[in-house]
């Protein structure tokens, strides 16, 4: 999926330009919009982001992780290397705390990322400052040529950029399960 990016200062545009996109088959789940004016996005019915997601929690945990596994192997193999594993206790100690130093690596990097703006979002962070809302769109490929129609007929957004989007899967399953919540 891509993720295209669009800045507005019109809220009412914007919800019109939804209101478009999902009578043009685009779920809701693929559509949000960053803005510091919360109250007013949510009064416009407006899918805002959620704060999860402004958060790097994600990214930068996958980075724990990335530094987590080399330090795990680094116990696994200096255990293995200095012979601790063939004394009585054998692995399992070594595998245990190389777990926990995984873990401890993940929970660190998010940890961190709660802290910071979300990488996606920090070339925003001026614009929303001042006022503006940021528009985006996560669009499998055939659904390009929808998105850009709709696009097409509101000249007031400003065209912003583009990126990766969330996996199809993730946005498909969040779709479901808002349609299993809407039939309890």
């Amino acid at each position: 999926m891509n993720r295209h990016y669009y800045i507005s200062d019109n809220l009412d545009d914007l919800e019109a330009v939804e209101t478009e996109l999902e009578a043009s088959g685009i779920n809701s789940e693929q559509i949000h919009v960053l803005s510091e004016k919360v109250a007013d996005v949510e009064e416009h019915h407006l899918h805002e982001v959620n704060s999860l997601m402004k958060q790097d929690v994600v990214h930068s945990g996958e980075i724990g992780a990335l530094i987590g596994v080399p330090l795990a192997a680094l116990v696994l193999g200096g255990a293995w290397w200095l012979g601790w594993t063939e004394t009585a206790v054998g692995w399992m100690p070594f595998i245990f705390l190389a777990i926990v130093i995984f873990g401890f690596s993940i929970w660190e990097g998010g940890f961190f990322g709660i802290q910071v703006p979300n990488a996606h979002f920090r070339n925003f962070k001026q614009m929303v400052e001042e006022g503006k809302h940021v528009f985006f769109v996560d669009v499998d490929p055939k659904q390009e040529p929808v998105l850009d129609q709709v696009i097409g007929h509101h000249p007031g957004l400003q065209i912003a950029g583009s990126g990766a989007a969330a996996p199809h899967w993730t946005v498909a399953w969040l779709h479901r399960w808002h349609q299993f919540k809407r039939t309890i």
